[in-house]
């Protein structure tokens, strides 16, 4: 497969080095495209620096504006797979190829990332773990999926889900509703365990208001997520070894 790794990034100048360096070490060929979402901190700079393309909005989008941007590029360039991966350098690349596999086997579209499915590690603060234990179950009442970590942004979408996103994906607060998306579609959705650890650089966009902002704005997204069928031989999404 020609993989993408689209990173969006907004002021993570900082954290890049070690982020480009992890996806070297990680042992699997990929292209890296660094999507910088109107930062003002040199993060275009210093990811064209370190030999990574660049794709430079003229204001902040936010994670969704940001993300869809690189799976359009993707589409465009032909690519047959994107990984998403925060700028932020929490995510472990060398998890990477783990998330890849179930996509060249045909066993998934989209592959989440776990940190919860894998011994030790980050696990966020106990209020977030609880927000995101929510989120599981609702996703799971709503659209039968199963994932333990719907926050995630260490995923990997296969051609269609990544045409898919290419298309439609939800703007604001996204990585919860491109699951429900992608269900509704019927796409096979598959978690893997990946590391996480503590961001080393900077500070998380959401605050402690911006958390319960989050869980109503998905919980309404999902309230009204529109009854689709799902399509012929599509498969409930669990966890890796389930049928997804």
């Amino acid at each position: 497969m020609r993989v993408l790794v689209v990173v969006p990034a907004f002021n993570e100048a900082r954290s890049l080095p070690a982020v480009a360096a992890g996806l070297r070490a990680c042992g699997t060929p990929v292209d890296v495209c660094v999507v910088d979402d109107g930062s003002t901190d040199g993060t275009a700079e210093v990811a064209r620096g370190l030999g990574l393309q660049v794709l430079r909005l003229p204001l902040n989008l936010g994670i969704g504006g940001a993300v869809q941007t690189g799976y359009r590029w993707a589409r465009a360039r032909g690519y047959d797979a994107v990984v998403q991966l925060d700028g932020d350098d929490q995510h472990d690349a060398t998890s990477l190829p783990a998330l890849l596999g179930p996509l060249e086997c045909g066993q998934a579209d989209l592959v989440i990332g776990s940190r919860f499915l894998q011994p030790g590690g980050f696990r966020s603060t106990p209020t977030r773990r609880l927000a995101i234990r929510y989120l599981s179950w609702f996703l799971r009442f709503r659209c039968g999926a199963r994932v333990t970590d719907p926050t995630s942004g260490f995923r990997a979408a296969g051609p269609r889900a990544l045409a898919l996103f290419a298309d439609d994906y939800p703007s604001d607060y996204p990585e919860p509703e491109a699951v429900a998306l992608a269900r509704r579609r019927g796409l096979t959705v598959m978690e893997v365990p990946a590391g996480m650890r503590a961001r080393s650089q900077g500070r998380s966009s959401i605050s402690a208001l911006g958390s319960i902002y989050y869980l109503v704005k998905v919980s309404v997204a999902l309230l009204l997520l529109p009854h689709r069928r799902l399509a012929t031989g599509a498969r409930p999404s669990g966890r890796q070894g389930e049928a997804t």
